[in-house]
């Protein structure tokens, strides 16, 4: 039985019940088994079509399968796969390259999650601050914002303000201080002069797709020029075209002194992730100082260049903006007890609720499309960027019958 109390149909049954028995129960997938993915759609082993409004939390910004970046997984890997970084290669080189020409920085450091990403900058920034700053030495302090999401590493998730995330992992690192997001009085309370950095999210997506006020980036990006202290975004969700613009930062003007970089970096097809900064700020790291033995594999970096030509070639920023505005007006247009707000920037959306989302997403996939509740009372949209206004119209549809 799945959690409507409905019995499963064959081969469904078979693959959740495995996974039940053989997996770790540290999810609660909804009981769809996907074996396909083409676009925006996705298929079951039902042979059940459905519109994807996740997007695998991003990943998938250039749909599912896109045949560039699978054609380039393919061709990379019948070559060379991976020498570990004792050695070079001949596709790094060209994705640092083109991922700091496309987005205006003069290095980048390549890893392959996201966690790996935003621990990379926390010691860069750490270490910025000792060498550069002249903090005390194990006194650094990185300020960071109630309802934060930047993984699950014991260090990061010793910063969150989610109870869930931090039952039984202690105890924690120490050195970071949280703040209220959009907030910008309580972050200029905060710093002193063993802050070197402030870490953020322009949207907190996992937290229900919490938008801070108009200006909030700006200011806090001229406070912390003015206080010496670096600006750390984690564009990991939120970058590569998501919310309409290559960088969310980007709708504020403002340029963080380090970026960081997932998920749609390779569109899904392999795992990338980067951060990107300025010389100055990179060459305090040396030989031995940070490394990881896949970070920038050759496989990884072909995936990678592909990936960011696809969104470039393709327009999609541009396709997230104009579909965004739809998408938004659409759904603000549902009349519905249930609906307390809708909001977003782009194709990443909120529809938070008075009650809890899950039996409403779990009625969406019975009418073919896929979406996930997010902090129990918000369910989240966030389609590929290759979604039509049909496949849009279609999603709207459902909400519509689900929501009234």
């Amino acid at each position: 039985m799945n959690d409507t109390g409905k019995t499963l149909p064959l081969a469904t049954r078979r693959f959740v019940e495995l996974e039940e028995q053989y997996g770790a129960h540290n999810y609660k997938p909804l009981d769809v088994v996907l074996a396909h993915g083409s676009g925006a759609w996705l298929t079951d082993v039902e042979g059940k079509r459905y519109l994807d409004c996740l997007g695998a939390y991003s990943a998938v910004n250039q749909g599912h399968a896109h045949p560039r970046i699978v054609s380039a997984l393919c061709e990379q890997a019948q070559r060379l796969t991976i020498t570990g970084r004792a050695f070079r290669n001949d596709q790094l080189p060209l994705f640092e390259q083109e991922v700091c020409a496309l987005l205006g920085y003069e290095t980048a450091l390549p890893m392959n999650t996201g966690v790996e990403a935003v621990e990379t900058a926390i010691k860069l920034a750490r270490r910025y601050g000792y060498t550069v700053r002249g903090i005390a030495p194990d006194q650094a302090e990185i300020i960071v914002c109630d309802n934060n999401f930047h993984g699950r590493t014991t260090t990061i998730i010793g910063f969150s303000s989610e109870p869930l995330y931090k039952d039984g992992f202690g105890p924690f690192a120490p050195g970071f201080v949280s703040v209220p997001f959009g907030d910008i009085e309580s972050l200029a309370a905060v710093m002193n002069e063993r802050t070197c950095a402030f870490l953020v999210e322009p949207i907190q997506a996992e937290a229900g797709i919490l938008i801070p006020p108009v200006g909030y980036l700006s200011k806090a990006a001229a406070l912390c020029k003015e206080r010496g202290v670096l600006l750390l975004a984690d564009e990991i969700q939120t970058g590569l075209g998501r919310t309409g613009s290559l960088l969310c930062c980007d709708h504020e003007g403002v340029k963080p002194d380090v970026a960081i970089l997932g998920k749609a970096l390779s569109g899904g097809v392999y795992p990338v992730s980067a951060v990107l900064t300025s010389r100055a700020v990179m060459e305090v790291l040396r030989p031995g100082s940070h490394g990881s033995t896949f970070g920038g594999n050759p496989l990884g970096c072909a995936v990678a260049r592909a990936a960011l030509s696809v969104l470039v070639d393709e327009d999609l920023p541009a396709r997230a903006a104009a579909l965004g505005v739809r998408l938004l007006e659409r759904l603000r247009q549902i009349k519905s007890p249930h609906v307390k707000e809708v909001r977003g920037r782009g194709l990443l959306v909120g529809i938070e609720l008075h009650r809890r989302a899950r039996p409403f997403c779990e009625a969406l996939a019975q009418r073919g499309v896929l979406c996930k509740e997010t902090h129990d009372f918000v369910l989240r949209m966030a389609p590929p960027l290759v979604v039509t206004e049909t496949d849009l119209e279609f999603a709207v549809t459902q909400c519509t019958a689900v929501l009234s």
